[in-house]
Parts: structure tokens; sequence; C-alpha cells
């Protein structure tokens, strides 16, 4: 199982890991829920819009970019270039997809697989913060 989680606006201000770069109450609980529901053999990756595809542990820099101020095409652009990421990570699009992400990150990026989740549906950034606190029992 792949389970996907979205890169968020605030980061800290010094290179750093992927898993400690984002610094919001989201972004943590995004992380928190998909380590409960990963099993040794599931990954977990970050979706940036600077980056692509992250593992929690890739050594990135801050920065400044959203999928949301994107046009279509740049989104389209952007799915594609993970894709190759995925391809070279050997990712099986077969394999169960949770994608625990806004609409902009999982439009185009979800079609590839054919067993794909969204336990947040496209609830606005409030409402799956709310989703997540209920699911972490705070």
């Amino acid at each position: 199982m792949n389970i996907f989680i979205s890169c968020v606006k605030q980061k800290v201000d010094h290179k750093t890991q992927a898993q400690y770069l984002y610094k919001s109450d989201l972004f943590s609980k995004q992380l928190r829920y998909a380590q409960q529901l990963a099993t040794k053999d599931d990954h977990i990756y970050i979706l940036s819009a600077k980056y692509g595809v992250l593992e929690l542990t890739d050594t990135i820099s801050p920065y400044e970019l959203t999928l949301n101020n994107m046009s279509k095409i740049e989104r389209k652009q952007w799915a594609a270039k993970c894709y190759r990421q995925l391809k070279r990570k050997n990712i099986d699009f077969k394999d169960k997809a949770i994608f625990l992400t806004g609409n902009s990150y999982h439009e185009y990026l979800s079609q590839l697989f054919t067993d794909k989740v969204f336990p947040l549906g496209n609830l606005p950034f409030g409402m799956r913060l709310q989703k997540l606190k209920e699911w972490l029992n705070e």
C-alpha cells in the first residue's frame, strides 16, 4: 500500500528531511494518521509542489510553491513528473493507494492507480483537519 500526504505552506527555514520541513497542524496530523495506517511493508510519500514525490527522509530545502495556484496544464505536468518518479521507485499502480491530500494534489495523479481511496474526499482545509483530529482521537 502507498499512502500519500500533501505538502503545506508553513515550513522551517532550513534544509532538512521532508518529514521535518513542513510544520503545520494539518501536515503533522496527516503524517501521524498515515503512520497509523501503514504496516511495515507500506510506503508513505509526501507530494510536494516543487519536488514531486518525496520519501520522508529525503533532504530538501524550503520553497514557496503550491499546486493550488497552478493552471490545469501545470498540474498535469506535475502529475507526469510524479508518475516518472514513482516508476523509478518501482511502484505497482495496482497496489492500493490512499490519498490524504487536497484535490489539487490527487486530481491527476490518482488516475494512475486502480485501487485508490480518498478518506478525506475533497473536504476544505478546516474540515480535513477536523476529520483527522477525530481519527486521531484528539
